[in-house]
């Protein structure tokens, strides 16, 4: 029997197992899979079409409950488009295919709740599901695999790691520890593993921890940020962790920090927001990584939206204002 092989097939006699944009085609009768890829994160979790941003600090201190909506797809302002169940500020957030996670907060009792929404609808409300481990976990950071979101670090320096279903509302577990316990961090994620970067300890840390989605466990220190930074905002592509801006000795600081998830290795210094920041949030979409809000010091409230690209390195560039110039606020992504 003659074989032959070219790019898009292999060929035995008349038989054939052939690429097509849809799946494999064999003999012309049999497809299977898709190559297709569906809007939003697929287990990595980049968003294909909007950016959100949930809660944060107004002016007079009272966490707020605004959900703000931008789009991926042009550099434009936030629109308000819903509102959380209740104001938070200063927690941990996630993205599953089709909701937003709010988890823990600075003001009990939501300092310990898990809230979820909706991407689908045009005016999202949040719903309380469920409850974190600790009753304080303020200042922690979040990450999401594709079936769990998690809750990692916070207030009291905590070195806990939480996990939370996608797919059924319910309290977190707690499932490992971070390398220390520590507050103010950020969050990461690859496709098999959930990254918390930077923090304090309470002194200000450069650790970037890592731990696995596929079973519990602690976490391992595998590298450093390239400067001790806390109040810090995490994003990430398919193949890199980013950590941008932060209170550092400087006080603050505009740098953006990459880290390989094919190794584990220190950050690099790759670019710059347009403005010095800590407490912002981060989201990330498939090629472009977000700094929301944040507070400049001494008094600078930032409403700032800043994008910065994956597949270069360089500067951020500012794209867009928040409805409302606040720190503390929490970035998700669809």
């Amino acid at each position: 029997m003659p074989i032959s092989i070219n790019k898009s097939s292999i060929n035995f006699g008349t038989y054939s197992i052939s690429l097509h944009p849809d799946g494999i085609e064999i003999d012309g009768k049999f497809k299977y899979g898709s190559y297709a890829v569906p809007p939003g994160p697929q287990g990595v979790p980049q968003g294909s079409t909007s950016g959100y941003v949930s809660g944060g600090a107004a002016p007079n201190g009272i966490p707020q409950t605004r959900i703000q909506k931008f789009p991926f797809a042009s550099d434009t302002n936030s629109t308000d488009v819903g509102n959380l169940s209740t104001g938070r500020d200063f927690y941990a957030g996630a993205s599953s295919t089709e909701n937003g996670y709010s988890s823990g907060g600075r003001t009990p009792p939501i300092a310990f709740g898990i809230e979820k929404f909706p991407f689908a609808s045009e005016t999202p409300a949040g719903t309380n599901i469920g409850a974190l481990t600790a009753t304080t976990r303020q200042f922690a950071a979040g990450q999401n695999g594709t079936d769990f979101g998690y809750t990692s670090g916070g207030y009291l320096f905590v070195d806990t790691i939480d996990k939370f279903s996608f797919s059924s509302d319910g309290d977190a577990t707690d499932v490992g520890d971070l390398s220390q316990a520590r507050r103010y961090v950020a969050g990461q994620s690859s496709d098999v593993s959930g990254y918390t970067s930077g923090g304090s300890a309470p002194a200000v840390t450069n650790t970037i921890d890592k731990f696995p989605f596929a079973a519990d466990g602690n976490a391992t220190d595998v590298g450093d940020l390239t400067v001790a930074v806390s109040q810090t905002a995490g994003q990430n592509s398919a193949t890199y962790g980013y950590n941008s801006g932060g209170l550092n000795t400087n006080p603050v600081t505009n740098t953006i920090d990459k880290f390989p998830f094919a190794s584990d290795a220190n950050a690099t210094d790759v670019g710059n927001l347009t403005v010095s920041r800590r407490l912002a949030g981060g989201s990330s979409s498939t090629n472009h990584g977000y700094s929301l809000g944040g507070f400049t010091p001494p008094t600078t409230r930032q409403n700032t939206i800043d994008k910065f690209s994956f597949a270069s390195n360089g500067n951020a560039t500012d794209v867009g204002d928040l409805t409302l110039a606040s720190p503390g606020v929490t970035g998700h992504q669809y």
